[in-house]
């Protein structure tokens, strides 16, 4: 499907790619992780034909659509409306729907006597355009626009109309729509909340074709992939499984690799104390030699590096402070005095709260943040501090507006007060910058750094009442680990907005979600807000099937729509449904050669012919053989259940 073949590249003089081979299978979804500034976007860009190698080969078969979501979009016509650019992306579909309409337009021409080559050409187009879903294009791309957040009203709209985020969006549902063979995503999560996450999810579970995906985000690295590839050091590394196995294998491969490093420096050691030992001795002279040999001839083991974020963030604890920690009685917000941000908001925050706020972008959630951390006055309403509140407030673009000529140090000594120097370098330590690390000057320093640093600023006069304002942005996947269990730890009031789903899930107990009827807490966390919706969608779904039963049994149906409707709605579905059977079988698959393997194995431990020396070998992979057989145990259980499931709804309609 896609192979690299002995590819290099260099860009700034710099190696990408270095004599690499590669080969992505069809239908493989695949993870594409790294540090960043490694040249995972130069990878992408290569595959497209954007960029070329300096050396080798990218082999993609002919015919093959590619469809790439780029992490910046390029410039869209001003009379573009966002339906007719969401529309365009449809394949062959635009050029086929163009051939109709000009046949269409002879046929009107020829008037009573049309050519029967012109309608027999209608014919097949027409036929090829609804096989190809060409009628049901508009509502698709009317119900993905709607799972992104898109107002019914937005759609008529010109494309450069909207923020760039929401642009993303657009180009996201364009590119899905037209269905290709090979689908790259470059952190397509950047510009979405919550709710249009879990619609990606669920849409490109549907996906059949071959995924590659770059993303921080563990939520879709874990749902999505079953092939994790790393790139670093201009080496592509190719790992059977999602984020999590990747990451488990990633280090136990490192454990490994010391492991035999201190065996070989144990046995280089060895032969250099038997070499000077007895170097000056003439009757151990070929000995000696044979040792020098011996000696030159052992490599060294390569030790993965730590490629990301490695350690804790230790959080102090807060002062005391009252039982309530803020009170919004009847809020509302407007900035420009028509549309109300927030309308008649009534919220009580209590200490010890760990309160995750989500919805849709637009919908509110920096500015509610914003009058809780007393930044910004209601236009209606009040907004009451607690009893000894001390707010640390982390806004969004904070980390962009640090001092560029100033150090860590005296970013975190400017806010400190008469803190001690060394109560100051501390604190820094605790997030990351120890040693030489804390006099970096603020200019050089990384996303991650930037957002770490502002943390370590708050924290040097400890909050009791924390509001962050997505605080995993520019952070690695290790350090959003890190955070996520130190604000569960934390003893204080926390209240943040994030659009990182598995950051959430481990960081918050309770829920408040801001839809555009309202706002709604959920007393649980994001585990339980995801089931409570799931009940009260499921509620809502039955009420709209009853009242259509009633309808039914007053107003004559046409059996033609009917079928038409169930005919759209398996046609919907098939392709999740050969997913989950495809998944099935894969996984069935490799339990049964790993059983067979395993099996042989066994056998060859009864030959009394066995050489000892293989002996290690075949005990080695029968410890692999065992890890893989369970793993895929475990998956296929996922699966299976998930296939009958689906199957029950399939069969119904």
């Amino acid at each position: 499907m896609l192979d690299f073949q002995n590819v290099s590249k260099m860009l700034g003089g710099k190696d990408i790619l270095k004599d690499v081979s590669l080969r992505i299978n069809k239908g493989e979804r695949v993870g594409i992780v790294g540090p960043n500034g490694t040249g995972k976007t130069t990878l992408f860009r290569m595959i497209t034909g954007e960029m070329s190698p300096d050396s080798g080969e990218i082999m993609i078969p002919e015919r093959l659509r590619l469809g790439y979501l780029h992490q910046q979009l390029a410039a869209a016509g001003s009379d573009v409306k966002l339906i007719d650019y969401v529309e365009s992306a449809g394949g062959e579909l635009p050029a086929i729907h163009q051939a109709m309409e000009k046949l269409e337009a002879e046929l009107a021409a020829a008037g009573s006597n049309p050519p029967q080559k012109t309608l027999d050409e209608l014919g097949r187009l027409q036929s090829r355009y609804e096989q190809l879903g060409g009628y049901e294009m508009r509502h698709r791309a009317e119900a993905a626009l709607d799972g992104l957040g898109f107002a019914p009203s937005a759609l008529e709209q010109p494309l450069n109309s909207f923020s760039g985020g929401w642009q993303m969006r657009a180009a996201m549902v364009r590119v899905l729509l037209g269905e290709p063979d090979i689908l790259l995503l470059d952190e397509p999560s950047n510009y979405l909340d919550i709710p249009a996450v879990e619609w990606l999810q669920r849409r490109l579970k549907t996906f059949e074709g071959t995924l590659l995906l770059i993303s921080h985000d563990r939520f879709l690295l874990n749902t999505l992939t079953d092939v994790t590839v790393e790139l670093n050091n201009a080496k592509l590394t190719r790992y059977s499984g999602n984020y999590t196995y990747y990451a488990k294998e990633r280090e136990a491969r490192k454990l490994q690799s010391e492991a035999e490093k201190k065996n070989i420096e144990r046995r280089k050691q060895q032969l250099q104390d038997n070499i000077n030992r007895f170097r000056a001795k003439a009757t151990k002279a070929a000995q000696v030699q044979s040792w020098i040999k011996m000696l030159e001839k052992i490599k060294d083991t390569e030790i993965p590096e730590q490629l990301q974020f490695h350690g804790t963030i230790r959080i102090p604890a807060p002062p005391p402070c009252g039982a309530e920690v803020f009170r919004l009685e009847n809020v509302t917000h407007s900035y420009d005095g028509k549309r109300n941000i927030l309308k008649d908001l009534t919220l009580s925050i209590d200490s010890g709260d760990k309160l995750g706020i989500i919805g849709y972008n637009g919908m509110g959630k920096t500015t509610l943040l914003r009058i809780i951390a007393g930044r910004l006055t209601p236009s209606a309403g009040n907004a009451q501090s607690g009893h000894k509140v001390v707010v640390g407030y982390q806004a969004q673009e904070f980390a962009e507006l640090l001092p560029a000529e100033e150090t860590a140090f005296q970013v975190v000594r400017n806010a400190a007060g008469d803190l001690p120097s060394q109560r100051i370098r501390e604190i820094l330590g605790a997030f990351g910058f120890s040693g030489d690390d804390a006099m970096k000057q603020c200019s050089v320093l990384s996303g991650g750094e930037k957002i770490r640093l502002c943390f370590a600023r708050i924290f040097v006069n400890p909050p009791n009442l924390l509001i962050l304002d997505e605080p995993t942005t520019h952070l690695d996947i290790n350090a959003r680990i890190a955070l996520q269990d130190a604000l569960r730890n934390y003893q204080g009031t926390v209240c943040l907005v994030s659009h990182d789903v598995e950051f959430i899930r481990g960081s918050v107990s309770s829920i408040l979600e801001i839809r555009r009827d309202g706002v709604k807490r959920y007393q649980g966390g994001y585990d339980y807000y995801r089931e409570k919706k799931a009940a009260e969608e499921g509620a809502a779904a039955s009420s709209a099937q009853e009242k259509t039963v009633v309808s039914a049994e007053t107003v004559s149906v046409n059996q033609k729509d009917l079928r038409r409707e169930k005919a759209a709605r398996r046609n919907e579905l098939a392709p999740m449904k050969r997913r989950l059977e495809k998944e099935v079988a894969r996984l069935e698959k490799i339990i049964e050669d790993g059983e067979a393997e395993k099996a042989s194995l066994m056998e060859s431990f009864a030959d009394p012919a066995l050489p000892a020396s293989e002996i290690p070998a075949k005990q080695k992979r029968l410890k692999e053989l065992d890890y893989d057989i369970s793993k895929a145990m475990l998956d296929w259980e996922t699966a299976a259940a998930e296939l009958e499931e689906f199957r029950k709804e399939y069969d119904s309609i």
